[in-house]
C-alpha cells in the first residue's frame, strides 16, 4: 500500500428499509468496513476504503452502483485515522465455514484451516465477493453442491475472483472469469496467487458474456437483478445442452419476477437458496 496512515470514507444516504442495499454496495464497491445508523425515515451509510487508491477513484465505483437505487446518493466523503480500525479489521474476518466443504479465509488465517475444509483464500476489501456478504455465500453453496468435475464455467462479474477460485478447487477443468472494471484484475491475480492456483484460469475485461464464443456446462453471476434479467438470454447461448446457470445477488423479494424473466428465457429453477434477505436460484434449460 501507498499510505495506510488513513482511510478514505465515502457517506450515502437513503430513505430507511435501505439497509441490506447499503451493506450490498459495501461489497460491491470494495470498501473495507461501513457504518450504519438510522434517524427516523433516513438512513446513511458510512463506508471506509483503503488509502492505496484516491479518494475520486471509489466515488467512481460508488456511483455507477447507486444508479440501480432510487433515492440512494452520496452526501459526503472524507478521511478517518486508520490506527483504530487495524485490529477490527483483521478480527472482522474470521475463517469463515461455508456449505459441507468449503472454507473461506484471509491470508492471515492461512494456518486456520478446518479438518477436511477446501480453503478459499481472498484479501478483505479488494474487490467485491470476500465470502462475508449473504449472496456470495448462497453462489458458494450452490456452486459446491451442482458443479460436476471437469467442468467448464463461466463467471460473469468476477469482482474478486472468489466464485472462479472456488470452482477451480471444486474441480472445473477450465474457468473464464469476466468483469467490465479493469480495475479487479490486479485483484484477482492477487488472490489466484493467495490459493497456488497456477493454471485453468483465464481473467478477461469484458461486458457480460459480449464476444463469448465458446459454450460451458456451468455459467455462474452474483450480480443485481436488472443485469441478470438483461442477459438471461445470452447465458442460454452460451451454455452446453445440459448445462446449468447459478445465480445470486438478488433480494428475496425480487424472487417472483425474477422467476418468471427466467421463465420467458426458457430457464426452469432446479433449486433455491435464501439467507438473511437474499436469493440464489439454479436453473437449467430443460425441466427436471
Amino acid at each position: 500500500m501507498k499510505d495506510e496512515s488513513y482511510w478514505w470514507y465515502i457517506i450515502l444516504q437513503a430513505k430507511a428499509d435501505l439497509e441490506e442495499v447499503f451493506y450490498y454496495l459495501a461489497q460491491a464497491s470494495g470498501s473495507i468496513g461501513s457504518e450504519i445508523s438510522i434517524d427516523q425515515d433516513d438512513i446513511r451509510a458510512k463506508l471506509y476504503y483503503r488509502s492505496d487508491k484516491g479518494i475520486d477513484e471509489w466515488v467512481e465505483r460508488v456511483l455507477p452502483l447507486i444508479e440501480g437505487f432510487k433515492g440512494i446518493s452520496v452526501c459526503g466523503t472524507g478521511k478517518e485515522e486508520w490506527q483504530p480500525w487495524l485490529k477490527w479489521h483483521k478480527e472482522a474476518f474470521p475463517p469463515l465455514e461455508v456449505g459441507k466443504r468449503l472454507v473461506v479465509l484471509a491470508p492471515w488465517h492461512k494456518d486456520e484451516v478446518p479438518s477436511g475444509r477446501i480453503p478459499i483464500y481472498i484479501e478483505p476489501g479488494s474487490a467485491f465477493g470476500t465470502g462475508y456478504h449473504a449472496s456470495t455465500q448462497i453462489a458458494l453453496e450452490l456452486l459446491e453442491r451442482h458443479l460436476k468435475p471437469e467442468s467448464r464455467v463461466l463467471d460473469v462479474g468476477t469482482g474478486s475472483g472468489i466464485l472462479a477460485i472456488a470452482a477451480l478447487k471444486l474441480g472445473a477443468s477450465s474457468v473464464v472469469a469476466r468483469d467490465l472494471d479493469p480495475a479487479v484484475a490486479e485483484e484477482v491475480r492477487k488472490n489466484v496467487m493467495l490459493n497456488d492456483i497456477t493454471s485453468g484460469l483465464k481473467l478477461e475485461i469484458a461486458d457480460g458474456t459480449r464476444g463469448f464464443d465458446d459454450t460451458v456446462d456451468l455459467v455462474i453471476a452474483n450480480i443485481l437483478y436488472e443485469p441478470l434479467v438483461s442477459m438471461l438470454d445470452s447465458f442460454k447461448r452460451v451454455l452446453d445442452e445440459d448445462g446449468l446457470i447459478i445465480l445470486s445477488g438478488l433480494l428475496f423479494k425480487e424472487r417472483e419476477p425474477f422467476v418468471s424473466e427466467m421463465g420467458r428465457s426458457g430457464f426452469y429453477a432446479v433449486e433455491e437458496l435464501v439467507k438473511e434477505d437474499w436469493w440464489g436460484v439454479v436453473a437449467s434449460c430443460k425441466a427436471r
